[in-house]
C-alpha cells in the first residue's frame, strides 16, 4: 500500500501496503540531537505506534542514538535530502514526458529505472530500523518497504504488457507526490527547521493521495492477472523434487483481498492523527 504509514522508516521515516507508508510536533528527549528527536514522534503519526518500539526499544534505540550522534544526524540528513532530489527528479520527468508526447503510454519505460533505483534505495530503511537510529518496528517497516518493491519489481516490471495501463500512472503519481512530502518533512525536521506549508502537506495530501495510490496498485494487479494466468509466471507446479506448489495468479489474488482490511484500518489512523496534529484533538484510548 502506500507508504503513508512508514513515517520514521526513511529518515527517523509504509502500498500494498509504504501507500501505506504518515509525524506530529516532536517532543524533546534527552540526549538527541534535535533532527532524531523530530523523527521519533513520527512513529505515532502513521499507523507505526500498533507495531512501534515499546518503551524498552525506544529506550535502547535513544541510546543508540547518543552513541551515534552527529554522525547518525548527518547519514539521515543526506539520506533524506537525496530521496527528496530523487523523486523530485521523477517528478519532473513525468511531467515533461506527458508535456512531450500528450500521452502516458511510455511513461514507465521512460522513468523506470529511476523509479527502480529510489524505491529499491529504500531499502536502507530497515537498516536504519535494525541498527537502531530510527525507533521503529523492523518487522513493519520492511513490509511497508517490500511492499513498494513487490509492486515495481514482481508487477510493473515483470509484466510488460501492463506498463501502459492508466492505473499505473495512478500510483506513480501518488508515490511520487507522497515521497517528495515525506523526505522533505524529514529533512526539514532534522534540520530543525519544519515550514508549516510542509507540515500541513504531510498531513492532508494523503486524504487524496493515498485511496489514489491504493486504487491504482489494486487496478493494476488486477489488469496483471490475466497475463500471470495465461503464463503462469512464477508459480511452481508439481510434481517437482521440492514436492511444493505455488500459484502466482492466487498469491496476487490473496493480495488484493489483503487490502480489505488494511486501508480503512490505516486511512482513518491517519485521520486521527491529521486532527491531533493540526487541530490538536486529544484521542484517550478506553479500556475494554
Amino acid at each position: 500500500m502506500g507508504r503513508w504509514t512508514e513515517a520514521p522508516a526513511a529518515g527517523g521515516g509504509a502500498s500494498a501496503l509504504r501507500s501505506a507508508g504518515p509525524p506530529p510536533t516532536p517532543l524533546p528527549l534527552p540526549g538527541t540531537t534535535p533532527g532524531c528527536e523530530a523523527l521519533m514522534a513520527s512513529s505515532d503519526e502513521d499507523g507505526t505506534n500498533g507495531g512501534g518500539p515499546e518503551a524498552g526499544e525506544e529506550k535502547e534505540a535513544t541510546g543508540k542514538r547518543r552513541r551515534l550522534g552527529v554522525l547518525a544526524t548527518a547519514w539521515l540528513t543526506f539520506y533524506n535530502i537525496a530521496m527528496t532530489a530523487g523523486w523530485l527528479v521523477l517528478a519532473i520527468a513525468m511531467v515533461r514526458f506527458y508535456m512531450e508526447k500528450g500521452t502516458h503510454r511510455g511513461l514507465y519505460k521512460s522513468i523506470q529505472k529511476t523509479l527502480k533505483f529510489f524505491q529499491t534505495f529504500a531499502l536502507l530503511e530497515i537498516a536504519h530500523c535494525l541498527i537502531g537510529i530510527v525507533p521503529t518496528s523492523v518487522l513493519v517497516t520492511g513490509v511497508q518497504v517490500s511492499s513498494r518493491i513487490f509492486m515495481v519489481w514482481l508487477i510493473t516490471h515483470s509484466i510488460k504488457p501492463i506498463q501502459n495501463e492508466e492505473s499505473v500512472v495512478l500510483f506513480l503519481v501518488s508515490w511520487t507526490v507522497t515521497e517528495i512530502t515525506r523526505y522533505s518533512f524529514y529533512t526539514f525536521s532534522l534540520l530543525d527547521h519544519l515550514p508549516y506549508f510542509i507540515k500541513w502537506a504531510r498531513y492532508n495530501f494523503f486524504i487524496i493521495l493515498y485511496p489514489v495510490g491504493v486504487a491504482g496498485e489494486l487496478l493494476t494487479i488486477y489488469a496483471a492477472l490475466p497475463y500471470v494466468k495465461k503464463s503462469g509466471m512464477f508459480s511452481i507446479r508439481l510434481p517437482n523434487k521440492y514436492n511444493v506448489s505455488f500459484d502466482y495468479y492466487y498469491f496476487l489474488l490473496i493480495t488484493m483481498a489483503s487490502y480489505i482490511p488494511l486501508f480503512p484500518q490505516l486511512y482513518f489512523h491517519m485521520l486521527r492523527q491529521r486532527r491531533k496534529v493540526l487541530l490538536g484533538e486529544v484521542f484517550v484510548e478506553k479500556d475494554d
